[in-house]
């Protein structure tokens, strides 16, 4: 058996810290008239600190010549919290400010000590969230100054997400490093309209060319070049194929010397031919949240429009149309989800029975595939067929959509949860749902669109 007594232990040591009789080394900090020395002891700085330990190693003294060290970059506060940490294990943060705890997580990644480093990036975002939100420039700067900071440029990168206007609309912005830039327009949760995104970019590409004037058409062709490389990281991730035709027009047609040729004739062919081919590698547009058109576990607002194109026709024959703008004419209301409601057929028909203009979506277990269908007309109970053979009522079914798509019970009763949906080829439709097979079922949802007034 072991005991611990790591309290006394480290009571000793900030004793230790304290006492100025045994210290072998001296640590100058601060700047100017801030400057203040500390004393300290070697093997411990060594031991604790991977960063004193090579500085320390670099710089040997001779026998009895006292080691001195400067750390210009860090106040004198902010060194007392860190030698407390190192020496006994502690750190006192109830009475810091956040912009000193900020300096403090600075100071920590500056000596290498890793352990501090994520304690206090797990802190600040539990803790002081708030604040670092209200001070968003500042934290963001903290941020960006360290690649070890990986939690604190994640909330970073998230509250710019969700709140992108802090930032693209501050007076900040064109300062942002290319590295973080390019890790927000990567993202697909970014909640700002794509034309915003690409007005932003070549406001941040002009900040960094301060001679450009702002107008494209008075630019030659060698300032198209400069221009190109200085957003060469940025161009790939503006997803230039989600504008309308107007936006496209009238804010990228002038910009087109920044382009490939052939990166150029495939943007303007999407919007010239709705028979082109879209390529493999174009992104689908951003997932932008809209409170009030759905409420889904299945389905994001992308799907949403798209589902709602077909429904009314729009874009048709356009190949692009799943990656233009986001068309949302209808809300989505929420009439049964199973992993909510139940998955036995009593509970499909005593919510959705007798409801027009409803939408299924179908999420397949362990799988990302979604299936569905829209039903213009009503579900029933009732053992029958609608006229075309296009939807299929059974009092023991789910939805069905003719015998192209079923959801149903082995068992055939009302009151035990579906088991299983089953896809044919080719059935009562004109194309097929999917290959034919049998699939488990993880969760369903049936919606009831609703015209916006």
């Amino acid at each position: 058996m072991s005991a611990e007594f790591f309290s006394k232990l480290s009571q000793n040591y900030i004793e230790l810290l304290k006492d100025d009789k045994y210290y072998d080394i001296t640590i100058e900090v601060g700047e100017d008239l801030n400057v203040k020395i500390f004393r300290a002891h070697m093997n411990i700085l060594c031991y604790r600190s991977p960063y004193l330990r090579r500085v320390l190693a670099s710089n040997k003294k001779e026998d009895n010549i006292l080691s001195h060290i400067r750390l210009p970059n860090i106040s004198s506060e902010i060194f007392q919290i860190i030698l407390e940490y190192i020496y006994g294990g502690i750190i006192s943060l109830n009475e810091q400010n956040t912009s000193d705890i900020l300096n403090a997580l600075l100071a920590a990644d500056e000596l290498c000590l890793q352990e501090l480093v994520d304690y206090l990036q797990i802190y600040l975002i539990e803790n002081k969230s708030e604040w670092m939100k209200e001070n968003f420039e500042f934290t963001q700067r903290i941020s960006s100054q360290s690649n070890n900071l990986v939690e604190l440029q994640k909330f970073c990168a998230d509250f710019v997400a969700k709140s992108p206007e802090r930032i693209f609309k501050s007076p900040h912005f064109t300062s942002l490093s290319e590295e973080f830039l390019v890790s927000l327009i990567k993202r697909d949760d970014i909640q700002m309209k794509e034309v915003e995104i690409w007005e932003h970019v070549l406001k941040w590409g002009l900040a960094q060319n301060p001679s450009f004037v702002a107008d494209p058409n008075v630019w030659l062709d060698n300032d198209f070049k400069i221009m190109e490389n200085t957003l060469q990281h940025c161009l790939p991730f503006v997803r230039l194929f989600s504008l309308s035709s107007k936006e496209f027009s009238d804010k990228v047609r002038p910009y087109q010397k920044l382009f490939k040729r052939q990166s150029y004739e495939d943007l303007l062919s999407s919007y010239l031919d709705p028979y082109y081919e879209p390529g493999d590698s174009i992104s689908l547009p951003r997932n932008i949240e809209i409170d009030g058109i759905i409420d889904s576990k299945i389905v994001n607002l992308n799907i949403v429009s798209i589902i709602s194109r077909w429904i009314d026709k729009v874009d048709a024959n356009c190949n692009f149309s799943y990656l233009r703008e986001l068309y949302l004419p209808y809300k989505f209301q929420l009439l049964i989800r199973g992993s909510r409601d139940g998955f036995t057929p009593r509970n499909f028909h005593t919510l959705c029975d007798n409801k027009h203009n409803t939408v299924t979506f179908i999420k397949l277990k362990d799988s990302e595939e979604i299936l569905g269908g829209y039903n213009p007309i009503i579900w029933m109970k009732f053992d029958s067929w609608d006229t075309n053979g296009a939807l299929n009522y059974h009092n023991e079914h789910g939805p069905c959509f003719g015998k192209d798509l079923l959801i149903y019970t082995y068992e055939d009763s009302a009151d035990i949860d579906f088991d299983l949906t089953e896809v044919f080829t080719d059935e009562y439709y004109e194309k097929s749902i999917r290959e034919e097979g049998e699939f488990l079922m993880e969760d369903y949802e049936i919606f009831q669109i609703i015209k916006n007034k």
